[in-house]
């Protein structure tokens, strides 16, 4: 019986050891927790009401493979912290994989379209409700997608979205940007991009965005046509934004236009740490065709 323990445990032994030179996959847990206490005047009324911005968490990792490849691959998902918890409290975001080398990355899978990427971080309202897709088309997360990055190349680089019909009557769809230096402004001072859309989303659409710093200020603009498929209606617009650091503040004002619609909003950042903010903001929008909507909310961030 002895002996019989002692073999288990070397077999045991043999397989942990193994297992111990199993190399992990690398994989990253990710997210950012958003709500904001909003007063909301929709045009019908005044009210009052806890808004989850666009709150997300995810996994992410890559895996060295042979011939200098790197498989990648990202699931993630939005989560309504302020909902009932039923089928429309989780919905699916970018979720892709794919593979990167000198020649750039190949992904598939459910991506933002280049468009959209095109803006960087010029929104300094992104996921509120001044987000610039209330007035603007163009701000896609499509299925059935394919997504080509080329390397950076003096400080360019090509992105090319190719959207699947998905069925016998659909349409193919493709999207493409332009980009130059670090949308961040950290490795370049100044951020540029030219996009368009081909039949994405019903739309044909195109933008230019420039983005820089004058001292301290942060200037971005934008420039947008859209034309509706079906229709042939187009649409200019134009969009303007400033912010500026003060301490642990940031101060942020946009105007966004689209033909008759204009909106503008007013805001602050407030730093309690490298992950944490509070932040306030106000937003207004004036529209032709249906009643004006103000915003007014306070709330905090936390990504993970």
């Amino acid at each position: 019986m002895f002996a019989k323990k002692v073999v288990v445990a070397a077999v045991l032994l043999g397989l942990f050891g193994a297992a111990g030179t199993v190399q992990a996959d690398p994989l990253t847990v990710y997210g950012k927790i958003n709500v904001s206490a909003q007063s909301s005047d929709d045009g019908a009324g005044q009210f009052s009401e806890l808004k989850s911005n666009a709150s997300r968490f995810g996994v992410k990792g890559d895996y060295k493979l042979e011939n200098d490849l790197t498989l990648i691959y990202q699931l993630e998902w939005e989560v309504d912290l302020t909902d009932d918890a039923n089928e429309k409290n989780i919905k699916g975001r970018d979720q892709f994989i794919g593979l990167t080398g000198s020649f750039g990355t190949i992904k598939a899978g459910r991506n933002d379209t280049a468009l959209k990427l095109s803006q960087g971080k010029m929104d300094l309202f992104n996921d509120y409700e001044a987000d610039i897709k209330t007035l603007w088309k163009g701000e896609n997360r499509m299925n059935n997608s394919l997504a080509y990055i080329t390397p950076k190349f003096a400080g360019f680089s090509l992105m090319v979205s190719h959207i699947m019909e998905d069925s016998e009557k659909g349409q193919d769809g493709q999207s493409v940007a332009l980009m130059y230096g670090d949308e961040g402004l950290k490795d370049s001072p100044l951020f540029a991009s030219v996009s368009m859309d081909n039949d994405v989303n019903g739309y044909d659409s195109s933008r230019v965005f420039v983005q820089g710093k004058v001292a301290k200020i942060k200037l971005g603009a934008g420039l947008h046509q859209q034309e509706v498929m079906a229709g042939g209606k187009k649409e200019d617009g134009y969009l303007l934004n400033a912010a500026y650091p003060l301490d642990k503040f940031e101060l942020k004002a946009q105007y966004q236009t689209l033909e008759d619609h204009d909106g503008y909003s007013l805001g602050t950042d407030y730093k309690l740490g490298k992950e944490t903010k509070l932040f306030a903001w106000y937003s207004s929008f004036d529209f032709y065709n249906k009643a004006d909507t103000d915003y007014l909310a306070i709330g905090i961030e936390h990504k993970f």
